[in-house]
């Protein structure tokens, strides 16, 4: 995400070498997503360059390989997953969570796939999944807590309710009407270190109305002695850096022993004049 075009030159100094990019990330939010390990497992020199480029209490939730979640389905996966894990090594504690987002068919039927890989993950890392079966937010939703539960792993919500609550009105926007599940909200921490994902409009005003059930979620954790994570997006994503700090702010504003996000790198270069 570090790369988005967008925020390049407009909220990211540009040009930037790729030795620089997270660097200049990092000085809007404490967290990312890494969404880009799902294609292909980065190389260890990759990931030493990442973790060169952030401090020690920056949050990776790491997407597993579709080779392990998808192809796979959990199972047979050991050798991928030890290449995986061997990878993302170098983060140290900056690895937060294995995020392992399951297709919209692994189901109720799978679970005993799932249990039995997180059984099998290393007890340094801690798992975070995210499911899109919608049996899972019915009938089955207690049997999947259970296997979370036993396993100390999170559930990720992946909240799309404001983005499907009227039509879509930009190009971005209906292209994620076609893309994303439509789930209910989901909003129970299972852990100390729960994981949200939340998806407004490219309307900066909808996606802010639309956070407030979070904002006071995510104050109500905090207040539990919980450490949340949270990740804003927008169909187009031009505006998540501002929105994710504007979101951090209305938290703080409830519960200000919480730490101020670092001061962003301006965009343009510095000059004297």
């Amino acid at each position: 995400m570090w790369t988005h075009a967008p925020w390049q030159g407009r909220l990211l100094p540009h040009p930037l070498p790729p030795g620089e990019r997270l660097r200049a990330y990092a000085t809007w939010c404490n967290a990312v997503e890494g969404n880009t390990t799902f294609y292909a497992t980065p190389t260890r020199s990759t990931v030493e360059s990442w973790a060169r480029q952030t401090d020690p209490d920056f949050r990776f939730v790491v997407k597993l390989p579709k080779t392990i979640t998808h192809e796979r389905r959990l199972a047979g996966a050991d050798e991928e997953l030890h290449a995986f894990l061997d990878a993302i090594e170098p983060l140290g504690p900056r690895a937060h969570a294995l995020w392992v987002q399951l297709p919209g068919s692994f189901g109720p039927g799978d679970l005993g796939s799932l249990a039995g890989f997180l059984r099998r993950v290393p007890g340094a890392y801690r798992c975070a999944v995210e499911v899109r079966h919608r049996a899972f937010f019915d009938d089955a939703e207690g049997l999947l807590e259970r296997v979370l539960v036993d396993a100390g792993a999170e559930w990720v919500p992946f909240d799309t309710t404001v983005l499907f609550r009227s039509p879509p009105t930009s190009d971005a926007e209906r292209e994620a009407w076609t893309r994303k599940p439509r789930l209910p909200r989901r909003s129970s921490a299972l852990t100390d270190r729960p994981i949200v994902r939340y998806i407004g409009r490219d309307s900066a005003e909808r996606t802010v109305e639309g956070w407030g059930f979070w904002v006071e979620t995510v104050t109500g954790w905090l207040r539990e002695g919980r450490s949340p994570t949270v990740f804003v997006h927008t169909p187009d994503n031009a505006d998540a850096l501002t929105l994710a700090r504007r979101f951090h702010d209305e938290v703080r504003a409830r519960v200000p022993e919480v730490d101020p996000l670092p001061e962003p790198l301006p965009a343009e270069p510095l000059t004297l004049f």
